[in-house]
């Protein structure tokens, strides 16, 4: 309706003579440009959602055919034949599109741009309103999706920082479209088409950046899952110790990188349990030290496991040091206060956190407010406090939602854990051999 009411306003100057100078046929060629590209998008980890790089015949239709002119060429989207779009989604993306196009050329005349075919002589004065046209465009777009996706309820799905990182690579894409105008000038309308392979390519590498990072997140919970099939109580354990880990990262002012690695250690900061035997981590009772000392390598095993997969970066330090103690009576190294890498002072705290607050076959969850006050007891001689802290702020303000009431399985059906290692409440007894 707003995209509609901008067009509108478009026609209601014409009487001035802003349309009359408009190269019609330049606008079909630039509306069937976007149109291809706006129906080929690249398809997000959100329902519904995608993305296209068709916002650069946009822009080139800000230079081209003016404010009106892009306008309507955004409203073309209305018209894409996208396989499954329902109809409500095609009238949004006309609407943002011919909002942000109108928008952005508006922009570009204040900054002193002139919407016509460029002057090769003149290319270097388009620089500047283009890049102010580009400025308004690609924010003002993700503006209108990120109210959508917070209308729908889908905002938990898309994180703050992976849209600010789309955001940047947008107005990297963006010049594609003062190539189009300067195409346009030399080869005219010829150039819809030697400018497709670019934008393709450009779609072709938002898709394999998309498919990398849902492969990488398979090769994730598929690691995850064969380390909590040994133990019926800690299913689901490490998917919230990554978004404990998760949430005391962004408190602390992580960056987005890093916050990615940091969830995917506390996504396999218990991988090493799968080089310990079944029977030690089951173990009913006391252990014996040899025992307890498979039990403290469990680290430096997950390590030996990921240590080939080179997209986790920092996570390393995470899983190899997430047992380590603030007094330096942790294992497996021993290391104390600033010593510990980062990482590894903020999985523990999510880690115990966690364990306390899920049933174990010993005992049942304990209360949030129960579990923070053992993480403030701890602070300074287990946990790091600037990470105690930085949780109990994140947890005041988002909530913490209790994994579901475990139902015992059956004994004799399933093995589970007599004691938990990451259990601050419940240290595991351990006595001499004999």
């Amino acid at each position: 309706m707003i995209g509609v009411a901008c067009v509108l306003l478009g026609y209601s100057v014409a009487g001035s003579g802003r349309l009359e100078w408009l190269d019609w046929s330049n606008l079909l060629v630039l509306a069937l440009l976007f149109l291809v590209c706006e129906s080929v998008p690249t398809l997000l980890n959100v329902r519904q959602a995608a993305v296209s790089v068709s916002f650069s015949a946009a822009l080139a239709a800000v230079v081209l055919v003016g404010p009106e002119g892009a306008a309507l060429v955004g409203m073309t989207a209305v018209l894409s034949v996208r396989p499954g779009l329902p109809l409500v989604k095609r009238l949004f993306n006309g609407a943002q599109f011919a909002i942000c196009g109108y928008a952005a050329g508006w922009a570009y005349e204040w900054l002193g741009g002139r919407a016509r075919l460029p002057d090769i002589a003149g290319f270097d004065a388009l620089i500047v309103p283009f890049a102010g046209a580009a400025a308004v465009f690609v924010p003002l777009n993700f503006v209108l999706i990120a109210i959508v996706l917070v209308v729908t309820g889908q905002a938990d799905q898309v994180p703050l920082r992976g849209l600010a990182q789309f955001m940047v690579s947008y107005l990297g894409y963006a010049t594609f479209g003062l190539l189009i105008a300067g195409l346009w000038t030399t080869v005219n309308s010829i150039s819809a088409v030697l400018v497709l392979l670019p934008l393709f390519v450009a779609r072709w590498a938002f898709g394999q950046y998309l498919a990398q990072q849902r492969s990488y997140d398979a090769t994730i919970a598929a690691l995850c899952q064969a380390v909590e099939t040994k133990d019926y109580y800690t299913r689901g354990h490490c998917t919230r110790v990554s978004l404990a880990s998760g949430m005391i990262a962004q408190e602390i002012g992580m960056g987005s990188e890093r916050l990615r690695a940091i969830r995917y250690a506390g996504m396999l900061h218990d991988v090493g349990k799968l080089g310990v035997p079944t029977k030690v981590l089951q173990k009913d009772g006391p252990l014996t030290e040899e025992e307890f000392a498979a039990i403290q390598l469990h680290p430096m095993r997950g390590l030996e496991i990921v240590r080939g997969i080179d997209f986790l970066d920092e996570a390393f330090a995470g899983i190899m040091h997430h047992h380590e103690r603030q007094d330096g009576k942790g294992y497996p190294m021993g290391l104390a206060g600033d010593e510990i890498p980062e990482f590894a002072r903020i999985i523990a705290v999510a880690d115990a956190f966690d364990s306390m607050t899920s049933d174990r076959s010993y005992r049942g969850a304990r209360p949030v407010e129960v579990a923070m006050a053992e993480l403030r007891k701890g602070a300074g001689t287990q946990f790091d406090p600037e990470m105690v802290v930085a949780f109990i702020k994140a947890v005041d303000r988002d909530g913490w939602e209790p994994p579901r009431k475990v139902v015992a399985p059956p004994a004799d059906t399933v093995e589970t854990t007599a004691k938990d290692h990451d259990d601050p409440t419940v240290p595991i007894q351990v006595v001499p051999e004999r």
